[in-house]
């Protein structure tokens, strides 16, 4: 799991996580997170819904990177390791379900969940409410929103990681730089990095295509692609947000973004914008 943070920039997971109660089938925290800050790899045997009521979240594991807008969440199962790091000052809400209660008990690993307006106004009013669920009105929303995790869809959209160091370092200088300069037809730009982490360009291309099951100009784009979620959830337009990305015309990115996600960039502002409420002040 990449880790080319300072030490002092390692936040711990919270103690809740930890806390083993089938009295208290939900525990909730809040955080803030400046941009570019992580938490300490860690696992813990509840189960966790994370989501960033504002910001931008990178949850990381050995098989896949996830970049999360406030749009969606993160499922992260009992048991399973992963880093959590801010891309964006970030608010943290985080639901920590019980192991007694196993809820999406057919998928292994972490999940890109998308967000309904149900599942977005429980959280609030839980994490409003204090973390000690264990009778009254507060819990039995808890045991609602236990029931509603587990019919929200997922978006199988993620950025596929590798096990070579030299690849996830190359992997972790992408994600951490502004988009323009992960445009794939920048060659210098990626005989440079290669060179930084000791390989050369066609051992990159290699891992690339070997490890993640992507070329590197696919991976790029993907990454872009996903970025851009969050871009279009603030209300930039779409020719905009082309031209930021480098596509040669705002039909090429719009036929790549629905290739993606299965709907035009307008159409998705457009439901994402009506569905949800406006973020916290």
């Amino acid at each position: 799991m990449p880790n080319n943070v300072p030490e002092a920039t390692l936040l711990p997971p919270s103690q809740f996580a930890y806390t083993i109660d089938p009295s208290r089938p939900v525990l909730t925290n809040s955080r803030s997170m400046l941009a570019e800050t992580r938490m300490t790899p860690h696992a813990h045997p509840r189960g966790q819904l994370l989501w960033a009521a504002q910001g931008i979240v990178k949850v990381t594991s050995d098989e896949a990177i996830w970049i999360v807008p406030s749009t969606h969440a993160v499922w992260i199962p009992s048991g399973v390791m992963h880093q959590v790091q801010a891309e964006t000052l970030t608010q943290m809400r985080n639901l920590y379900v019980d192991p007694s209660f196993p809820i999406r008990a057919h998928q292994q690993g972490i999940a890109m969940l998308k967000m309904t307006p149900l599942i977005r106004e429980l959280i609030l009013r839980l994490v409003e409410g204090n973390t000690v669920l264990s009778e009254g009105p507060l819990r039995r929303l808890g045991l609602v929103l236990i029931d509603e995790i587990a019919t929200l869809d997922e978006l199988k959209v993620y950025l596929p990681a590798g096990k070579d160091p030299r690849l996830n370092r190359l992997i972790t200088q992408l994600i951490n730089e502004p988009l323009h300069n992960t445009l794939p037809e920048h060659n210098p730009t990626l005989k440079q990095r290669a060179a930084r982490v000791g390989a050369s360009v066609r051992t990159i291309e290699r891992l690339f295509k070997a490890e993640t099951g992507m070329t590197y100009r696919q991976w790029c784009s993907r990454h872009r692609l996903i970025s851009t979620l969050e871009i279009l959830r603030q209300g930039e337009s779409t020719n905009h947000v082309a031209y930021e990305l480098g596509y040669k015309s705002v039909s090429s990115f719009i036929s790549a973004f629905k290739a993606l996600f299965g709907c035009t960039p307008q159409a998705y502002a457009k439901q994402e914008n009506h569905q949800l409420p406006p973020l916290l002040p």
